[in-house]
């Protein structure tokens, strides 16, 4: 399944209203409850909190992936979430993540959430197409540039 496939308004959050990193990852994932994506939300907070003890997920150009296994996804699951600001997010170039792809993944499907965080690593390569993600200033307006990428 392609990343443009998982983006949908209903999990994307723009602008986050979070302040800190457990405070993002907490609002993405009250968007997938909300949005019907997930079982046991604690579980999956648990499930993402113990992957950033492993090490961050923050990357560089502003983008971290916090992401997990769990069996209270039946599939590949995304949330974007938009932090024009920044939030401290422990990132390999030490600067503020902006945009903010959480991915979750059932226990048996490797091959989807390798392909995912494969399709996010080749957005980095964008700065036009980050920049636009950036300075969206609507769910449907990162939609659109999805499907137009």
């Amino acid at each position: 399944m392609a990343l443009v496939d998982l983006v949908t308004p209903e999990v994307v959050k723009v602008p986050l209203t979070a302040a800190d990193k457990f405070g993002v990852i907490d609002e993405l994932i009250q968007i997938l409850a909300d949005a019907g994506k997930i079982g046991d939300k604690q579980r999956v907070v648990d499930a993402i909190h113990k992957r950033e003890a492993l090490g961050s997920t923050g990357l560089e150009h502003g983008i971290a992936v916090p992401h997990a296994k769990t069996e209270e996804v039946k599939e590949i699951t995304l949330a974007i979430g938009i932090a024009p600001q920044g939030i401290e997010f422990d990132a390999m170039d030490k600067k503020p993540s902006k945009l903010f792809f959480l991915i979750l993944a059932a226990p048996d499907q490797s091959g989807p959430h390798i392909e995912a965080l494969a399709e996010i690593a080749k957005l980095s390569k964008s700065k036009a197409f980050l920049e636009a993600l950036i300075n969206s200033s609507s769910a449907q307006e990162v939609v659109d540039l999805f499907r137009e990428e």
